[in-house]
This record gives structure tokens, sequence and C-alpha cells, in this order.
């Protein structure tokens, strides 16, 4: 055997079991390795996940607010009243965003939302930051928390209790999964596809709530 033989056998890989070594053992590890791995979700599909879930439970405070009927009252007036174009109650505007998103019209909550967030209304453009991180666009979501979090808007300084209680409400549902408030109710669900319904021309988005959607909520909340 030549020095080169040599050197090959000595290099050769034993491919026999070893002594104590249980191959089945190994591959049922290796198996349930990969099928925990397989399981355990994204971390961006969970961020998304409790997005959601904490801004439908924010919505739903909202909604359930003592004075949330009134606000969407005033909102339905002003749509009636010609010489009172130019007014607009933010607080209704909100509190319909959040109706709207509740019965999943999502789109047409964005809209409402952006538009009560560009009164000022910084409460709106934390519903939007849930929104578009629960939708998987951080970017957007990051430029609303901007929003909330620094006086960038030609507006009064942000009420710190009311997000303070938005964060509370929102930290206590990704903590424990529970709700405080009830969802919409099926005849304010009913009242909602009805406005959409009503849309006119090529517009997607659900249109100003009228008198019959405020007397709904109105006896909703009474409740």
């Amino acid at each position: 055997m030549t020095v080169i033989d040599e050197l090959l056998a000595n290099a050769r890989i034993p491919t026999g079991p070893r002594d104590g070594f249980d191959v089945g053992a190994a591959l049922r590890r290796l198996a349930a390795d990969a099928a925990a791995v397989a399981a355990k979700p994204h971390p961006d599909t969970v961020r998304a996940a409790q997005a959601g879930q904490r801004l439908s439970v924010v919505c739903r405070w909202i909604l359930n607010k003592p004075d949330a009927a009134n606000h969407v009252d005033r909102l339905a007036q002003e749509s009636e009243t010609p010489e009172d174009d130019g007014r607009l109650d933010v607080d209704g505007v909100l509190v319909f965003a959040c109706l709207l998103y509740l019965t999943d019209h999502r789109e047409s909550a964005q809209f409402w939302w952006q538009l009560a967030a560009g009164a000022g209304h910084r409460a709106a453009a934390y519903c939007l930051h849930l929104h578009h991180l629960a939708l998987g666009e951080t970017r957007e979501a990051r430029h609303w928390l901007h929003v909330v979090t620094d006086d960038v808007l030609d507006s009064e300084a942000p009420d710190g209790t009311f997000l303070a209680t938005l964060e509370a409400v929102a930290t206590y549902v990704r903590r424990t999964g529970f709700s405080l408030a009830s969802a919409p109710t099926g005849g304010l669900e009913m009242e909602v596809d009805r406005l959409a319904t009503a849309k006119t021309g090529s517009c997607i988005i659900v249109q100003r709530p009228d008198r019959r959607l405020a007397d709904r909520l109105h006896e909703v909340t009474r409740r």
C-alpha cells in the first residue's frame, strides 16, 4: 500500500451505526423541531393580528361611550343643514368610522378616520396606526403613530388622558384577549348596509350618517 492509499483509507467516513446512537430517536427529534418551526407564526403575522384585535376593541370602546350617539346625531344634522356645510363634528366622524370598521366596511372606515385625523383628532390617527399595522403596512402605520405622538398638526395639544385610556384598553386586550364593550347589533349593521347600498356614482365610500342611523345608535346605547 502506498502512502497515498494509506492516507485515503484513514480519511474514509464511517457509515455504520455508532455505539449508543439511536437513529430513530434522532429522526423523531428532527421531525419535531421542523414541526415546531412550521407551526410558529412569523413575528409580523403576530403583530398584525394583535393590532387588528386591539383596533376592534378600541372601536367598540369608542362606539359604546355615553356621548357617541350624540356626536353621530350632530354629524347627521350637519348634513341636513346647508348653511352648516363648513362645520363638522369630528368626534362624530371618529365614532362613525369605528362603526364602519366593526361592520366590515374597512375602506370607508379608513376614509372617515383620515378625515377626522386631518382635522386634528389624534384618536383617529391612533386607529389608523392600528389599521395599517393590521394590514402589514408598516410605513403608513409609523406615519400615523408619529401623528399621535408628535405635534405635527396645526391643532390643539393631544388629549393625554384620552390617549392614555386608549393605550390602557389596547394593552389590557392584548394581555387578556377580553373585551368589555359589545359589538354592534344586527340593527346597526342593517342601517350601515343601507347607507352603503345608497352610494351614488362611482363612489365606493359609505356616505355620511343620517338621522335614522343616529336614532338606532341612540336606541342601542340606551339599553
